[in-house]
């Protein structure tokens, strides 16, 4: 984690860091829960239910720094006494940057652009040359209305004047009016219809088995010749297979992508298509945000050795 996190923790407690940054195997994530009383963990680490099997478990707090916790099986862990908490509110406005961003790169082949420029191709400025399609105007679909949706709404809207349709199970909620999203936006009822009528479909729900594989083929049929798919929530929303096969169709126009099906694995497929922009999970990727993330999985250390309430409790 950033250095300043790394440090407070260290001012307080006897903590082993992971030096190497690079995941921990099962069997190694196994012997952690025998020696430490609380873990601070990450999406990289994939908590499999196995790994709770673990005999003397010593840990009791699971402290993820992300909001996610798609990879950890929580209920295995609950069974083995272990608390879990998240790290809400602090990833809204930078993961919403990202997304836009995407938004941007695949809607004016920015990306493309990029990369035709690196290879010493660009032969100039000509007319009709790598056209995209403007932002301004369009309607922007937002699958999932929590504070990520709900604050990509709010720039896509202000920033570009672009028609905002959102579709959840649930209504959000919205503990601050500042966090709404704009006045003009329309709910509509199902996935289908958010899909037909959209230019652009920027995925914010969350990664649950319900959720999974939520864009496939079928889905992906919906979405017309010129849109797009943007994903910044979870990588496992989307059937990674059929979005690459429609992308080299041609049947939608591009996509963007943040996370992935296999994180850090990506399909091949998608890697050799120019409609497609690949960014490394950078949603959080910021020296603030990710400084923040920290602080606040430690906010929740802080509460549990003091026996109080996890601010930040999932579940």
């Amino acid at each position: 984690m950033p250095a300043a996190v790394e440090a407070e923790i260290a001012s307080r407690y006897d903590a082993l860091f992971n030096r190497t940054d690079v995941a921990l195997t099962a069997e190694q994530m196994a012997q952690v829960l025998q020696q430490a009383d609380v873990v601070i963990t990450t999406v990289t680490d994939k908590w499999h239910p196995g790994i709770f099997d673990t005999t003397s478990i010593r840990t009791k707090l699971l402290a993820n720094v992300g909001v996610g916790v798609n990879h950890i099986a929580l209920e295995a862990a609950r069974r083995a006494g272990l608390a879990v908490s998240n790290t809400p509110d602090v990833v809204t406005d930078d993961t919403a940057d990202v997304a836009i961003a995407l938004i941007l790169m695949t809607m004016r082949r920015l990306g493309e652009g990029e990369r035709h420029l690196r290879s010493g191709a660009w032969g100039g400025l000509r007319p009709t040359f790598m056209l995209g399609r403007t932002l301004r105007g369009k309607t922007l679909g937002i699958v999932g209305y929590g504070r990520i949706g709900r604050a990509v709404a709010r720039i896509a809207h202000d920033a570009f004047g672009m028609h905002i349709l959102w579709q959840a199970p649930r209504d959000p909620r919205v503990d601050d009016p500042a966090t709404a999203g704009p006045a003009g936006a329309q709910r509509v009822d199902t996935l289908e219809e958010l899909l037909q009528r959209s230019d652009v479909v920027s995925l914010h729900c969350p990664a649950t088995p319900e959720t999974r594989h939520l864009i496939n083929a079928a889905t992906l049929a919906h979405m017309p010749e010129h849109a797009y798919l943007v994903n910044t929530a979870r990588g496992d929303v989307v059937d990674e297979a059929a979005l690459a096969f429609v992308l080299k169709e041609r049947r939608i126009a591009g996509a963007g992508l943040d996370v992935y099906e296999f994180e850090p694995s990506v399909t091949p497929e998608l890697r050799d298509l120019e409609n497609v922009v690949l960014l490394p999970h950078l949603g959080s990727a910021t020296i603030e945000t990710r400084t923040n993330m920290g602080m606040r999985a430690l906010r929740n250390v802080e509460a549990f050795v003091a026996g109080a309430g996890l601010p930040d409790r999932v579940g």
